[in-house]
């Protein structure tokens, strides 16, 4: 077992600390701790994917983190997207380098004779489960290949995919062929970028409001328009299971084609002009269009402009249908939403959305299916006279779901549930679903029609227990049949005989990871086990955790996981040095606030630049502890926010002080991103924490004025709270150390890496005790097996040397 280190109030006096160069670039990147880095280098866990027929699992495995030099390889940033333009695919390096087939039965395993070098995608089962196909990302594009259930491989089509657009094939039925986005033939080289400009870079407003968010890698000039319809421009192909192949349609810029269930209609969205310069290509104006099985077009759905000016409010949507898809329990009947109040909320309405079908072949007049008092969210299919639509009201965190008849509009709809978003103690689960054999995904009847299952994360006073229900549809009421017990976690992963009892779990402990087990329900007999994952960090074993409570002093109630080392024992060793690690969240109401979230059942190891690891040197970790913004006499949440940051920090470091866990003046606080925001308002607005990490963060408000997180006012709305949360605004009183840490490639909304960059300068130049890492080509999370380590060794010293340092002084 690792032997951990511990600290308690002992002198120390003449033990040696590490002390951080100042400023500059380093010669080489740092490591961090032996013990870390074996961790880091340890054989991640394999990821499975079970077949729609519950049959077989695909045993996925996975790489370890990629290297600096691969995370620097060239890519292009073309309207909010970053390309690998020798592969036409995303830019990054994630993806898997081996497979292996398990029965679920027998356990039996099958090699897939995957084929050498390169990087693996995930399967996409057939819906009939006889086979699956994956791509292989090679140095000079994308390929396809399909397997059996023999682990037999062959080559569907070469390096010619193209995965600008995410998703490169789709099953077009039972398991026979396949839609797929490839690059056109004939494309040529691309355009050579040339460095002396054509022309400056203009923009111009026609008077209109049209708050942006900060987006980041966008279009730039007519060059970078060039290179994106290049890069972008994609022909779709049907690809036999035989290998034969032919075109769907005329290339373009196809973002999207959504076949109906029959496989005789396709929903295709195109990108058209003009670029937005603010947006990315998701925003720019599109067309949505109708197409026949032989690609021409049957009718013209929506000519959309560029999203620019939907309401900032919540619950806004834009004017006009959105949404257009396929009811998935008929063979071609499209299903779209329109609003009935312009999209703005704030307009008195008795009806906000209507919800429109149109039935093949598209001649008639589309009819209303329903009319939602509120925004209408998602719906459900089932079968002929049942389907389930949600409807939700974002400003009050509403949520309703209503039982409604598709055969027969005129008949009421049956409310489910009506409730709370925000309280999930009272969340009634989620139905299962079924996939048919042609691919079609509707709700998980029993046999007799009369019953769903539901299945939920089961959120409680003692943290989250995983159930499953069985709904009575005739009288709406549930029955239990079953509820994680401790010291598992376990939920429902898939039915594979429901009206028997029998289904799929994923079960897991503190000290056993997750695995794969088969339950009867009705019979109660011993659950199986199918798999048997293994502890990829058996250095970790000894650490123990648990979920705290406590409540601060207006009465919020507060939860939090608590982590201690292995070993530890607060009797013989004292107080520890300890790390919060935290990330705010907005409530409307105090009682939604107060729920307890999370388990202390979980398998948890590790892994990435992860705080945890700390663990592992003497400090205790006080993981996500609940810092809620609640809504408060009238008044937006965000307008007391730093003063109930300083209650619910108040509120955890005395819980811990009278466990006697922790040293008051040896507690840090560090955060990702809104976690780093949160971390550098503390040290500006208390002294409560000796010392702060701060990763990825935004520290200025003025340069998101249009919202952040979950504000919706723009700046100009609510000045007073933008310039007060703004931790920037207050630099001059950061008096105890803070760390930056930023990807110097950040694409994240708002994270700018000069967010950082300013915020370091600030403090600095106000005498305060800082230090800045910029880590080259990573974005907002850090991926290179370098920037990981050298992360996780800034975040050990800078500890070891402003909490343990002090227990040094006698």
């Amino acid at each position: 077992m690792l032997k951990i280190r511990t600290f308690a109030f002992a002198c120390f006096v003449g033990v040696p600390v590490t002390l951080l160069p100042a400023q500059g670039t380093t010669a080489s990147y740092r490591d961090a701790p032996d013990a870390i880095a074996r961790m880091l280098d340890a054989r991640p866990t394999p990821v499975l994917a079970l077949s729609p027929r519950r049959n077989w699992f695909v045993v996925l495995e996975r790489r370890g983190m990629p290297t600096i030099a691969e995370i620097a390889e060239p890519h292009l940033k073309l309207a909010g997207t970053r390309l690998n333009p020798a592969t036409n695919g995303p830019a990054g390096t994630s993806g898997y380098v081996g497979m292996t087939l398990q029965r679920v039965s027998d356990r039996k395993q099958v090699a897939v004779a995957t084929p050498e070098g390169g990087r693996l995608g995930g399967p996409q089962w057939a819906p009939d489960g006889r086979h699956f196909v994956f791509t292989q990302t090679l140095d000079d594009g994308i390929a396809l290949y399909l397997a059996d259930t023999t682990g037999q491989v062959r080559q569907l089509m070469g390096p010619m995919l193209n995965g600008a657009h995410g998703s490169t094939c789709d099953w077009l039925d039972s398991g026979t062929r396949l839609l797929c986005a490839t690059i056109p033939a004939g494309r040529g080289p691309a355009p050579a970028r040339s460095n002396t400009p054509a022309a400056p870079m203009t923009q111009e407003s026609d008077g209109r409001a049209s708050p942006a968010p900060t987006y980041q890698d966008l279009l730039r000039d007519t060059q970078d328009e060039v290179l994106f319809d290049h890069y972008f421009a994609t022909q779709y192909m049907i690809v036999g299971i035989d290998g034969k192949t032919e075109p769907f349609g005329q290339a373009g810029l196809v973002t999207s084609v959504n076949p109906s269930p029959d496989g005789q209609w396709f929903v295709v969205e195109t990108i058209q002009r003009p670029y937005s310069y603010l947006h990315p290509w998701s925003r720019f104006p599109s067309r949505t269009e109708l197409w026949r099985p032989d690609g021409t077009v049957a009718r013209v759905l929506l000519d959309r402009p560029t999203i620019e000016t939907a309401p900032n409010v919540r619950g806004a949507v834009l004017p006009g249908p959105r949404g257009y898809r396929w009811r998935s329990d008929a063979p071609a009947t499209l299903v779209w939403t329109e609003a009935l109040d312009g999209g703005d909320p704030r307009k008195e309405a008795a009806r906000r959305d209507r919800i429109l079908t149109l039935d093949a072949p598209f001649t008639a007049e589309p009819r209303t299916f329903l009319e939602t008092e509120w925004r209408a969210g998602g719906i459900t299919w089932g079968r002929d006279n049942f389907a389930l639509v949600t409807e939700t009201w974002p400003r009050d965190r509403k949520v309703r779901t209503w039982i409604v008849d598709p055969s027969n509009p005129a008949a009421a709809p049956r409310l489910l549930w009506d409730r709370s978003s925000e309280d999930q103690y009272g969340n009634p689960g989620l139905p299962m679903m079924m996939q048919t054999a042609d691919g079609r995904s509707l709700l998980h009847f029993s046999r007799d029609g009369k019953s769903l299952w539901l299945t939920g994360t089961g959120a409680s006073t003692e943290g989250n227990r995983p159930f499953l229900d069985r709904l009575d549809l005739a009288t709406l009421k549930t029955t239990r049949l079953f509820r994680s017990q401790a010291p598992y976690y376990e939920s429902v992963v898939a039915a594979l005989d429901a009206d028997a009892g029998v289904f799929l779990t994923s079960r897991q402990s503190a000290s056993e990871p997750s695995n794969y087990f088969q339950r009867d329900m009705i019979r109660r007999r011993a659950p199986v086990q199918l798999t048997d994952a293994r502890d990829p960090a058996p250095e970790f074993a000894g650490v123990t955790s648990r979920i705290i409570t406590y409540t601060r002093a207006d009465g919020v109630k507060l939860s939090g996981k608590l982590y201690l080392p292995a070993g530890y024992d607060p009797v013989k060793q004292g107080p520890l040095p300890f790390l919060f690690w935290v990330y705010p969240a907005e409530f409307a109401t105090a009682e939604a606030a107060s729920q307890v979230t999370g388990s202390p059942y979980t398998f948890t190891r590790p892994g990435g630049a992860s705080h945890l690891f700390l663990l592992t040197q003497g400090y205790g970790i006080l993981d996500n502890p609940t810092f809620p913004i609640v809504e408060q006499d009238g008044r937006e949440s965000n307008d007391t926010y730093v003063e109930q940051l300083e209650l619910s920090a108040k509120a955890a470091i005395d819980t811990l002080v009278a466990m006697g866990v922790a040293d008051r003046e040896r507690i840090a606080v560090g955060g990702h991103s809104y976690g780093a925001f949160t971390t550098a308002n503390l040290l500006a607005h208390t002294r409560l924490f000796k010392a702060g990490i701060a990763r990825s963060g935004a520290y200025n408000r003025t340069l998101t004025p249009f919202g952040f997180q979950s504000e919706q006012r723009t700046y100009w709305e609510a000045q007073d709270t933008y310039m007060k949360m703004s931790p920037f605004n207050y630099a001059n009183s950061i008096k105890d150390p803070i760390l930056f840490i930023h990807g110097a490639d950040d694409n994240n909304q708002g994270t700018f890496p000069v967010q950082s960059e300013r915020m370091y300068a600030a403090v600095q130049g106000n005498g305060g005790t800082t230090r800045l890492v910029m880590l080259p080509g990573e974005a907002h999370g850090y991926s290179a097996r370098e920037s990981v380590g050298q992360t996780v060794a800034e975040m050990t010293e800078w500890l070891d040397r402003f909490l343990k340092q002090r227990a040094m002084v006698p």
